[in-house]
């Protein structure tokens, strides 16, 4: 038996945003936590790392300006978000076009006047603008428990539906989906999709200032001193107690497993594992930006087969503190198969991509990391609940992405609801944990 040698009120397995997020609602309601994470940081999958003075991410996570989480989560008070420009650029058939996405019917059919002028207008006629437009407002209006409620299928079923045509379906809509959730085949489920656009058009896509990492930083820097340790690994995981490899055995009330989903079920037997999307994302420098502006290309285009590449973005425009100063940085996030291509095959395949993307020779461009996550983004196949449950039993609860949906707000999401259902258990009053709650809870028994 290992000696106990620690004790708290929850222990809480992994610091990444799920685990982090659920500390700040449990210290908020004067819950005593200890959070252990097997890595010397924090952050699991939401890291960066510096090469030559670059802030590089390991995720290609999309984040969005109108995920509540982001608001709603106490510590991200000071989270500085750099918003793309408006809508997106499409890649399609040798040209780059762009897709402002109206968020009002008034809006569209101003774009669509303007567009029914352009000699060419882009993946379609200014009317199919307009409709997408109406059809990403329609979304937008929508409470997300109407979303919910639908009927669910693969995603890839349900793009005949909406109403669009075939050219603005294929142009727009799938490979902005496919960047959207990671998921290249659109196997995921049309209620989790619904859901992805309906965020896209209330808010914005955006980047975390000074690279993915920054956000777990802040909610780790907030909490209590010495409530996160890190390089401590949890080996098993009980309703009363955390042993670890070294570091002896945490004793508590409740234990919060928020690993990923492979650490989770290792720790709890019987877990559902998913399957998940792998991601690489690619990160170049180069002489000079190939494109001046904060703007987000889908490099897929209408009929694919162009490269690996789903997405593009010259970094460096979104949030110049990635990159030392005048220095340039592009990133690329490459998924499916493709991603688990030998790092310089994939280079060149990108490279090759890139050249046609932004219209420019990439042959001089220095590659400064290739990370590649076999596990970046669990799947959520049809029928997907976003709202899985987090209490295993009184005492042992689980969170993370792949108890909700696989994003940011997922993430944060389950931890908030993970936190809930402890304090529930402890018998706290319903606003334990809010942002304006000061209580404090029953004491541990003795």
């Amino acid at each position: 038996m290992l000696k106990r040698a620690h004790r708290t009120d929850v222990v809480i397995v992994g610091a990444g945003l799920a685990g982090l997020a659920a500390a700040h609602r449990l210290t908020g309601a004067g819950v005593a936590v200890t959070v252990l994470e097997a890595a010397p940081h924090v952050g699991g999958r939401m890291t960066t790392e510096t090469v030559d003075g670059f802030r590089l991410d390991r995720t290609g996570h999309l984040m969005n300006t109108s995920f509540p989480e982001l608001r709603r989560t106490p510590g991200l008070g000071a989270l500085a978000l750099r918003p793309f420009a408006q809508g997106v650029l499409v890649h399609s058939e040798g040209r780059t076009h762009r897709v402002d996405t109206p968020r009002s019917m008034r809006g569209a059919f101003t774009t669509a006047r303007a567009l029914a002028n352009a000699a060419r207008a882009p993946l379609g006629s200014g009317l199919d603008q307009a409709r997408l437009g109406a059809a990403l407002g329609r979304l937008a209006a929508l409470p997300a428990d109407r979303l919910l409620a639908r009927p669910d299928r693969p995603v890839s079923e349900t793009l005949g539906g909406r109403g669009l045509p075939a050219r603005t379906v294929e142009g727009v809509l799938r490979p902005l989906l496919v960047s959207l959730l990671s998921d290249p085949d659109l196997t995921t489920s049309s209620r989790c999709a619904d859901l992805a656009l309906r965020g896209y058009a209330r808010g914005r896509l955006c980047l975390p200032a000074g690279g993915a990492s920054t956000v777990p930083e802040l909610l780790a820097a907030a909490l209590p001193p010495g409530t996160v340790r890190t390089g401590v690994r949890a080996v098993s995981a009980s309703t009363t107690a955390v042993a670890t490899a070294e570091h002896g055995e945490f004793g508590c009330r409740a234990v919060l497993v928020a690993t990923g989903a492979h650490d989770a079920a290792g720790l709890l037997p019987g877990l559902r594992v998913p399957a998940f999307h792998p991601v690489t994302v690619v990160h170049h420098t180069a002489d000079r930006p190939p494109l001046r502006e904060p703007a987000l290309i889908l490099a897929a285009g209408s009929r694919g087969g162009g490269g690996p590449v789903a997405h593009t973005m010259v970094a460096s425009e979104v949030d110049p503190s990635r990159t030392p100063p005048g220095r340039v940085l592009i990133t690329s996030t490459v998924l499916g198969a493709s991603a688990a291509l030998p790092t310089a095959e994939l280079d060149r395949a990108v490279r090759a991509q890139l050249a046609a993307v932004y219209g420019t020779s990439t042959a001089a461009w220095d590659l400064l990391a290739a990370h590649h996550d076999p596990y970046a983004v669990p799947a959520m196949p049809a029928p997907h609940d976003p709202r899985r449950p987090v209490r295993l039993l009184s005492g042992l609860y689980v969170c993370g992405d792949h108890r909700d949906s696989s994003t940011v707000q997922g993430a944060l999401a389950s931890g908030r609801r993970a936190a809930r259902a402890v304090l529930s258990d402890f018998g706290a009053p319903p606003d334990s944990g809010s942002d304006t709650n000061s209580g404090t809870l029953p004491a541990a028994a003795a």
